[in-house]
């Protein structure tokens, strides 16, 4: 009964992971359809607070604190940094490059929220101790992978019959096409880590909220039905284009409403208990999970292209990942042993004080 009980969280982060998965690939045929990026975030956050409502209801309902204006305006900023932008970014980015592309770079927002997180004092690092030299060791070698991944594509090692083709068409155009090609990939890379860095500072942004307003389904729900609100706003006031918020097709219909339940919804309430049961450091260690489905999704479904610098890139931000995170752990055991030898300490006193003899006491009793 032990065993099954420690597999549950196991099998449901590998459930959330190949949601997630999903939903990167669904997004990236949706966008390739030409659907406006905000309409995408605004019907998903939409679909997201309709799902949640009732979650919120019965669960938060008793014991969630009152709203005030304060806490609705963080509320409102968290939702534009975290929410809006954050998807706005990486749904451009999604554009210019691939879906597992995407999930590299996604598993650099632990080491950019790490970074983020030094200059206001949340995070410290003591470099003469283990668990500070290996954070900043996994800090550097994840930035190498990400910055291999934006600088260098390198050759194609899959669907080599596409490369094969390539040598029907002139010198001239295939430098043409493999310029264009780079300059798509800088830019979409310049798009994802933007993402990275708005979604790393939203997970201090919450770390705040977190403790005046405790209640997560209450927070999600309020976040995303702001975000639904900033995201038609910005795609009127940048495009204003009204028939471009109708969906066509059963493709981005489905897709829409799969991404809002399972991307915005279901996962979410899954990675929300896992950290309660596990902790968080248990929930990232499976990040790189999403990577490896979608990368089978886009090599078997997709068809598209994968590069070696991609494949470099991606194995050295995720080593630099496991090695911050170990870090981590490490660091957060210190601090155990060391609260609990001064718990030892304090009671070693606090037994040595009761072996004292009252004097005073005896003294005027006799």
């Amino acid at each position: 009964m032990i065993c099954h009980g420690q597999w549950i969280p196991i099998l449901m982060m590998v459930a959330v992971h190949f949601g997630f998965a999903t939903v990167n690939v669904f997004l990236k045929k949706i966008i390739d359809k030409g659907l406006n990026h905000l309409v995408i975030v605004a019907y998903r956050q939409s679909i997201s607070v309709v799902f949640l409502a009732p979650i919120v209801y019965f669960r938060e309902r008793k014991n969630r604190p009152k709203l005030t204006i304060h806490i609705l305006c963080q509320l409102f900023f968290s939702a534009l940094i975290g929410l809006t932008l954050t998807q706005y970014f990486f749904l451009r980015g999604l554009e210019y490059t691939s879906a597992t592309f995407l999930c590299a770079f996604l598993n650099t927002v632990p080491v950019i929220t790490f970074l983020l997180a030094l200059p206001f004092g949340l995070e410290k690092v003591n470099v003469n101790g283990l668990a500070g030299k290996t954070k900043v060791l996994g800090t550097v070698v994840c930035v190498g992978g990400a910055v291999l991944l934006t600088l260098y594509k390198g050759k194609l090692i899959s669907n080599p019959h596409l490369q094969a083709t390539n040598y029907n068409v002139t010198s001239h155009a295939k430098m043409m096409i493999s310029s264009k090609k780079t300059q798509r990939w800088i830019i979409g890379s310049i798009f994802l880590i933007v993402g990275c860095t708005t979604w790393s500072s939203w997970f201090l942004m919450q770390a705040r909220i977190g403790k005046r307003f405790p209640c997560q389904y209450s927070s999600t729900t309020i976040i995303s039905f702001f975000g639904a609100i900033q995201s038609a706003i910005l795609s009127l006031i940048i495009e204003r284009n009204l028939p471009g918020w109708i969906l066509k097709g059963k493709l981005e219909t489905i897709g829409v409403i799969y991404c809002g339940m399972v991307g915005s919804g279901l996962c979410y309430v899954g990675m929300s208990w896992c950290v309660k049961k596990r902790g968080p450091v248990f929930t990232s260690a499976f990040s790189p999970l999403t990577q490896i489905v979608v990368s089978i999704f886009d090599f078997s479904v997709l068809r598209e292209r994968i590069y070696l610098g991609s494949a470099l890139g991606s194995i050295l931000v995720i080593i630099g990942m496991y090695i911050l995170l170990w870090g981590k752990s490490k660091e957060i055991e210190e601090f155990d042993q060391l609260k609990q030898g001064q718990a030892a300490q304090q009671d070693e006193r606090c037994d040595a004080a009761s072996h004292v003899i009252p004097i005073t006491s005896n003294l005027t009793s006799s």
